[in-house]
């Protein structure tokens, strides 16, 4: 175990030292696994090439850039805002209904974006200045935005499930389904928290207008020709008259047509149902799926009028740039992984754990405490890297579900994104709210943070809500 201890500790002095961390992973990772293998560097170099190559050529990993240009497309689009307006029609009239209704668009802004942060950085920019009209308090206004941002990586798609499914070697398409109850459950809770807030001080989120439900249903403009469709799909498949991929392919041809005449939000729940339900289904891959979206995300913005040329360059780029910062650090994990993997660190957690003889739930719980306070000092990406090598054969070991694992470490990765002092989507509302005061931000996330706490413990307690959809899945 002294050798992977030293090692995370190198790793953690070059970071601080502004070492680019798939720098210090790698450079760590091959310098303690040729010391493991009695300073054979041939052995290490062999190994990091294998993990180089086997990463660039993972087909499974595509679903990385497809999802992330997924992500681009729909920005672009300005999808947000549709979004936003429909759930203010539904509940915006309600005390605290703005931020409720921030919630629920960085829900279904989530659901296609896949990204905390442009969520949080898209409705920084929808959603206050709406917020400040009707006289929202800075800290609600902030706390609602970065914390519905969260849900970017929660619902799926989300990248942290794909580079989690990677390195453990677990199912992407069970861990997509595995989000959706913990992500409905987490935009109630986070809506429980605007209640809260506002019940304490009612002048924090004033009611906005009430709306008819003529006006509000017209916000669903579309959505019956697009359950119309569903239903004759599934009716279809079911009865036997079309095979399972038959029916796919117009459901999507479908949901590509009405979204060049519906372009408000129906189109996109109707790309997320379209998507996950292919991948829920078994008819879709997870990689197929993140094509199929894309795709579909392209047609939006061109429904839209809103994709040119220098945009879809500009797509293209952006998509191709985090894409290689990601295969980076995971390329770098991996190395850092297979050194820690050939240490006695994993056997020797192991044996501690069966000699005080130790329930399962309870070191998962020691495990998510460990997590939340490695949140609040460090970047979370980098956390997951460095922390799944180490604790994942240990929950394997006690016969913890992965995907179950998987789900708690994306709820704890949410609670460390608005951690105060590092927490990224509070960086990212300080950047681009700069006449809101830092400490308004940081005391406006923590009856949210609170309320996530909470979401985790219900999550640990109650893994059916996390498991009861993949246990489904064909």
């Amino acid at each position: 175990m002294t050798e992977a201890l030293v090692g995370l500790l190198c790793m953690l002095v070059l970071a601080f030292l502004r070492l680019p961390i798939a720098f210090a992973m790698g450079l760590v990772g091959i310098v303690g696994y040729a010391y493991m293998r009695d300073w054979s560097w041939g052995a290490a170099f062999a190994t990091a090439q294998t993990k180089i190559y086997e990463t660039g050529r993972n087909y499974t990993l595509s679903v990385v850039p497809l999802f992330i240009l997924m992500g681009n497309f729909v920005t672009r689009a300005g999808m947000s805002q549709e979004l936003y307006r429909t759930a203010y029609a539904f509940v915006g009239h309600f005390r605290g209904g703005l931020a409720m209704a921030t919630i629920c668009g960085c829900a279904g802004f989530g659901a296609i974006c896949g990204s905390s942060i442009a969520t949080a950085a898209t409705f920084a920019k929808v959603a206050y200045p709406s917020m400040k009209k009707f006289g929202y308090s800075d800290a609600l206004a902030t706390g609602a935005i970065a914390s519905g941002g969260t849900l970017g990586i929660l619902i799926p798609p989300s990248t942290i499930m794909v580079i989690y499914g990677i390195m453990t070697e677990t199912s992407i398409g069970k861990l997509f389904a595995a989000g959706v109850l913990p992500g409905i459950l987490a935009t109630v809770l986070l809506c429980l928290a605007v209640q809260f807030v506002t019940w304490r001080d009612p002048a924090a989120g004033p009611r906005g207008e009430r709306l008819s439900w003529k006006e509000r249903f017209a916000t669903l403009e579309g959505f019956g020709w697009f359950a119309a469709v569903g239903a004759a799909v599934i009716v279809a498949v079911q009865l036997g008259w079309l095979p399972s991929d038959d029916a796919a392919v117009l459901a999507a041809l479908a949901v590509f047509g009405l979204s060049l005449i519906y372009k408000g939000v129906t189109s996109v729940v109707a790309l997320f149902v379209l998507v996950m339900g292919g991948i829920y289904g078994g008819v879709f891959t997870a990689v197929e799926g993140a094509g199929v979206g894309a795709f579909g995300a392209m047609v939006f913005a061109l429904a839209r009028k809103t994709l040119s040329w220098r945009a879809l360059y500009a797509a293209l780029v952006e998509s191709a740039r985090t894409t290689s910062m990601l295969f980076m650090i995971l390329i770098g994990a991996l190395m850092f992984a297979e050194f820690v993997n050939i240490t006695s660190m994993p056997e020797d957690l192991r044996n501690f754990v069966s000699r005080f003889q130790v329930s399962p739930v309870a070191v998962v719980a020691v495990i998510m405490i460990i997590y939340v306070l490695l949140g609040t000092a460090m970047e979370e990406l980098s956390m997951i890297l460095l922390t799944v090598p180490v604790f994942f054969p240990l929950v394997v070991h006690l016969g913890v579900d992965p995907i179950w694992f998987g789900i708690l470490i994306v709820v704890v990765v949410e609670i460390g994104l608005i951690s105060p002092p590092v927490g990224m989507n509070l960086f990212v509302l300080n950047t681009l709210l700069p006449q809101v005061p830092t400490r308004t931000i940081f005391r406006g996330v923590l009856p949210f943070m609170a309320i996530d706490c909470v979401r985790l413990a219900i999550l640990v307690a109650f893994p059916i809500i996390s498991l009861y959809l993949p246990s489904l899945m064909k």
